[in-house]
């Protein structure tokens, strides 16, 4: 199951932020540049401005003509222009955020060293709006540590990459590289213009993935969290002007301006978001945290020579409990649920006996939503009520929390 479609076939993402946003587009030269025709139609269709900017190599892919029929004003290829004697400064200054779709590794390559030979180089040295690339390229080019190297080095400067899929690409192979999808794409930009600066000032600890608890040195029990979602609300919290701590379980790109502190089982992230929190004003527990872990793990691998191992558990501390306990004043507490029957009911439960302010509640039977998919549909519960957000991009899903916890501390501040 995927977002229901619209009319016209295609699927629903929120992207009433770019109403008003004035949006450069910048397409490189790969064989996903024609795809990039598709997001300008849906961007103006959204009430943006697009500025179209297309390096030489582009032009050989797809054609100005339409793209100058689609936008909100002419392509533009050229650094040196005699309608336009700067025109990198006029689109830098101008953005509201810079979209590059497909980027392909030497662009990659030319904005992480600074270098500006193009008109799209220079735009992106010459702007201090976010800037969001959408790599797309061959498995062997994406999985390049050069590469890797250079995405690493952008996303520290705060650029918003939106990862590749596995699919179909150029030639008939199949693998890793190929653009991320639309509706994927637009939620990311979307999300980076949402209420652009509405958590400034606030601190916001965030912790994701399931946690890993040994039974030997080599083996351990764990869940199928990936930590998708919680990085999606790490990355959309700094996006919206937060400072934002990642305590995290697992491995994944660190999303532009946040801190991460990496752990691995219940007792080690106890230890680090008990510590994060006390100067935070937003925590957002959605980590997948054991429930169970083994009483005396083997301090040797376990052999099956030896006979099966008698294995006694003893439970982990309750994190999110000890939270609201030792919560400081003002503090705003979010709970997660992972559930496999009746979501609601035990959503409810947990809300009451945890002490959280939020709740939210998702069914991870499903093969669609949860753990390990792009996609999620939650329900936030909350003492005097609930909101269920459908099935949508987990970028989306993060901003309906933080837009429940931002309606949550309004209501305590109007109260107070």
């Amino acid at each position: 199951m995927s977002p229901a479609p619209t009319a016209s076939g295609e699927t629903e993402t929120d992207l009433s932020s770019l109403r008003g946003s004035f949006i450069v587009l910048g397409v490189t030269g790969g064989i996903a540049a024609y795809k990039a025709v598709e997001l300008c139609r849906r961007l103006v269709d959204a009430g943006a401005h697009v500025a179209p900017v297309l390096t030489h190599a582009a032009t050989r892919f797809v054609g100005t003509a339409t793209f100058d029929a689609l936008s909100s004003e002419k392509v533009q290829t050229e650094l040196f222009s005699a309608s336009e004697p700067i025109p990198h400064t006029r689109l830098g200054q101008s953005a509201d955020l810079v979209l590059v779709a497909p980027a392909t590794a030497r662009l990659i390559g030319t904005y992480a060293a600074g270098i500006s030979s193009d008109l799209l180089g220079a735009t992106l040295l010459a702007t201090t709006a976010p800037v969001c690339l959408a790599p797309a390229m061959h498995t062997e080019m994406w999985r390049h540590p050069a590469v890797q190297e250079n995405l690493a080095t952008l996303r520290r400067r705060g650029v918003l990459v939106v990862e590749p899929e596995s699919g179909r690409l150029a030639g008939g192979d199949v693998g890793e590289g190929r653009l991320a999808g639309p509706d994927q794409i637009l939620s990311a930009v979307a999300a980076a213009l949402s209420r652009r600066g509405d958590l400034a000032g606030l601190r916001v600890v965030v912790s994701a993935g399931g946690t890993r608890e040994a039974l030997d040195p080599v083996r351990y029990l764990s869940n199928r969290s990936s930590g998708k979602q919680g990085y999606a609300l790490a990355e959309v919290a700094a996006a919206r002007g937060a400072s934002v701590t990642l305590v995290t379980t697992v491995q994944r790109p660190v999303p532009p301006g946040v801190e991460v502190v990496a752990v691995e089982s219940a007792e080690q992230l106890r230890e680090a978001m008990l510590d994060a929190a006390k100067a935070a004003d937003v925590v957002i527990m959605a980590a997948a945290v054991a429930d169970f872990r083994p009483k005396a793990p083997a301090a040797t691998k376990l052999k099956r020579r030896d006979g099966l191992p008698e294995l006694i558990l003893e439970p982990t501390p309750d994190v999110l409990a000890e939270l609201a306990r030792t919560r400081p004043e003002g503090q705003t507490l979010v709970g997660f649920a992972a559930e496999t029957e009746d979501p609601l009911g035990n959503g409810a439960r947990k809300l009451r006996e945890k002490g959280v302010d939020l709740l939210v509640v998702n069914d991870v039977s499903r093969t669609d939503a949860g753990f390990g998919a792009e996609d999620n549909e939650v329900t936030i519960l909350y003492a005097a009520g609930q909101v269920t957000v459908p099935l949508s991009p987990k970028a989306t899903i993060a901003s309906a929390v933080l837009d429940a916890v931002l309606a949550r501390r309004a209501g305590d501040a109007t109260r107070g």
